[in-house]
């Protein structure tokens, strides 16, 4: 029994997989014109097919269609966008200190936010303010919108 010739849906998404992997290009294409209801494209590796198939099987498993992914995807670069336009160059693990009024504060650069005194803020303009008490950029507290040095 061939892939195309409608596998068994009991086999787990592993097996589906497993057995994929040993098909020849013949059946490969045979699951890629099941799946994409289209012929493969001309000259498709059978490592192009493999791949095409085992994704839309992962996806249909998942429960996920390319427009929830696209969308899923399409969120999550909008937060990095965010979080890269607010501090310019850091990363989560980034440590930032600085010196005030006779005090070392650090701050920890975390997944959608800063980490300072061991609470968790959204902009570094927020624990500027809790440190000197005064509205401030938070860029120009901790000098980083100062032009890297040439």
């Amino acid at each position: 029994m061939t892939y195309a010739d409608n596998r068994p849906q009991s086999l787990n998404l592993r097996e589906r997989i497993a057995h994929l992997e040993t098909a020849s290009r013949g059946e490969l294409a045979a699951a890629w014109r099941k799946t994409y209801r289209t012929e493969p494209p001309k000259g498709a590796s059978r490592r192009l097919l493999f791949g095409a198939v085992a994704y839309a099987l992962q996806m249909r498993a998942h429960g996920l269609s390319e427009t929830k992914l696209r969308r899923r995807l399409e969120r999550h670069d909008k937060q990095q966008r965010s979080i890269r336009k607010q501090t310019p160059g850091l990363m989560p693990g980034a440590r930032l200190i600085r010196e005030w009024n006779g005090s070392t504060h650090t701050v920890d650069v975390i997944e959608g936010g800063y980490r300072w005194n061991g609470e968790q803020y959204r902009s570094l303009s927020a624990i500027a303010r809790a440190i000197t008490g005064t509205r401030w950029s938070g860029p120009r507290f901790f000098g980083l919108d100062q032009e890297a040095p040439r």
